[in-house]
């Protein structure tokens, strides 16, 4: 085959692959009738935080620590605790951030910074905050999805406008309450979503003391993933943090990103 002939099939392959990258992805619509058609007639038997399929802890020995920070978005919990956000940024804390629809609305300026800025992993965090069943089942009297249609409106909603905004499609996804279904894991997986755990509760949905807070971050091992919150500056949870921080610093930690390590 000569020069040519070579150049030219490169010339048309390249072409080929660019059409195909910048194919649209499918509907919203078609997402729904896929998976629905997919998961008809399946039942779940599981429900809770750590059904399989989800990730709780990174697959490491490093004596590493990863902050995951949930933004809820619902009526009261549309807040941003500044002092916190200042802190990580300050000294240099990576963090995921785990991001509702809802809150990106109420914060769109803060939200476009917060995704810029490279220590900070955007994952994907609902776009209802809602929990993540194929058959309505509720926890701490917050309703979950309805069914396979509602689990996929509230993923890829969400992702969408994450990617709209950020230019870059969150890989992890935490339901609102962390509560999944096995089907809900399965239908996040296909939409090209990690469900994301956690080893270590760090504040209770934003009830505990920043003394709680403190305490339990300071029980930390190596790979445990931290569940806190970013959206409620009147709790405990950014003072805990700042005190708990120095303290695993001298302890050896190291703060991560969940997509730093690999997940299990």
């Amino acid at each position: 085959m000569n020069r040519a002939v070579t150049a030219l099939l490169a010339v048309i392959i390249s072409a080929g692959s660019a059409v195909f990258a910048a194919s649209p992805p499918p509907s919203i619509e078609t997402l729904k009738q896929q998976n629905s058609a997919r998961y008809a007639g399946v039942t779940p038997t599981q429900w809770g935080e750590n059904v399989p399929g989800v990730r709780t802890r990174l697959v490491t020995d490093d004596k590493v620590l990863a902050l995951t920070l949930d933004a809820c978005g619902s009526a009261k919990g549309k807040g941003v605790d500044a002092r916190l956000v200042e802190f990580l940024i300050r000294e240099k804390i990576p963090a995921t951030l785990f991001i509702n629809g809802r809150w990106i609305d109420a914060n769109p300026a803060l939200f476009k910074q917060l995704a810029a800025n490279p220590l900070f992993e955007i994952a994907n965090h609902g776009i209802l905050h809602k929990p993540a069943s194929v058959s309505g089942r509720s926890i701490y009297g917050i309703a979950g999805t309805r069914d396979v249609g509602e689990v996929v409106d509230e993923i890829e909603l969400n992702a969408r406008k994450i990617e709209a905004i950020s230019g870059v499609r969150p890989r992890l996804y935490r339901s609102g309450t962390a509560y999944y279904d096995e089907i809900a894991v399965q239908i996040s997986q296909g939409l090209g979503h990690e469900a994301a755990g956690f080893t270590l509760l760090g504040d209770a949905g934003a009830t505990w003391s920043a003394a709680q807070v403190k305490g339990a971050l300071l029980k930390a091992v190596p790979g445990d993933i931290a569940l806190l919150h970013m959206n409620h500056p009147e709790a405990g949870t950014g003072e805990g943090i700042m005190a708990a921080v120095p303290e695993l610093k001298k302890r050896g930690f190291r703060f991560v990103r969940m997509s730093d390590y690999p997940l299990k």
